[in-house]
C-alpha cells in the first residue's frame, strides 16, 4: 500500500489558458513584433513608430505629388491631406492601442506591461507630425524621436497623473502627451532653424 503524498498547491502545475485568436491578436498589436526585445522595448517602440510614419509619408505623397504636379499646385499644397492622412492614423493606432494594451494587461496580469509598445507608437507619430514635408534630410526626424523619447521618459504633467487611467487608457494616454509636447517643441526649433536660415 503506497502512503498518501501530500503536497503544496504551489508545487501543482499550473494549466495555461489556451488564447484565442483575439488574445493572440491582441499581443501582436500591443507588442508591435519588438516589446519583447531586450534593452528598453519603449525605444524599439519608437523606431516602429519611425518606419511606420516613413511609409505613410511614401504612401500620401505617392498619391498626392502626382497630383499636385498635374493641376500645378504648389508642394506646401499638399500639407493638409497630408496631416489629415496622418491624424487619421494616429487615431486608428490610438483608439486599437487602447484596445490592445487592456488585453495584454489582462493576460500577463501585470499593470501596465514593458512588453507594451504601442503607445510609444502613437506617441512617436504625434512628435512627428512636427515635421513638415519640406524639411530635407533625416534630422527633422531625428529631433522629434529624440524629443519623444526624453518627454516619454520625464513625462511632465499631465503625463504622469494620466498613467494612472485604467488599464489600455492609461497606457496610452501619458504617451500621446509626450507626443503632443515633443511636437510642440518640435515645431518651434524646427521654426526658429528656418527664420535664421532664411
Amino acid at each position: 500500500m503506497n502512503s498518501a503524498v501530500i503536497t503544496t498547491a504551489e508545487a501543482l502545475p499550473v494549466p495555461r489558458l489556451k488564447r484565442s485568436a483575439s488574445d493572440r491578436l491582441a499581443l501582436a498589436i500591443a507588442t508591435c513584433g519588438v516589446g519583447y526585445l531586450p534593452l528598453a522595448p519603449g525605444t524599439w517602440g519608437s523606431l516602429v513608430g519611425v518606419g511606420l510614419y516613413l511609409l505613410l509619408e511614401f504612401i500620401s505623397l505617392s498619391f498626392l505629388s502626382p497630383y499636385a504636379a498635374r493641376h500645378g499646385l504648389t508642394f506646401l499644397s499638399i500639407e493638409t491631406p497630408r496631416i489629415a492622412f496622418l491624424l487619421v492614423v494616429i487615431l486608428v493606432v490610438t483608439r486599437v492601442g487602447i484596445w490592445a494594451a487592456s488585453r495584454t494587461e489582462q493576460l500577463l496580469q501585470r499593470k501596465d506591461p514593458g512588453v507594451v509598445v504601442i503607445d510609444e507608437v502613437a506617441g512617436q507619430l504625434i512628435a512627428l507630425l512636427s515635421v513638415p514635408t519640406f524639411v530635407q534630410g533625416w534630422w527633422g526626424i531625428l529631433t522629434a524621436f529624440l524629443l519623444f523619447r526624453a518627454f516619454d521618459i520625464w513625462k511632465p504633467y499631465p503625463a504622469r497623473r494620466l498613467e494612472k487611467l485604467e488599464s489600455g487608457l492609461g497606457i496610452m494616454s501619458d504617451d500621446v502627451v509626450a507626443g503632443a509636447y515633443a511636437a510642440v517643441v518640435n515645431s518651434v526649433m524646427l521654426g526658429v532653424y528656418f527664420l535664421l536660415r532664411t
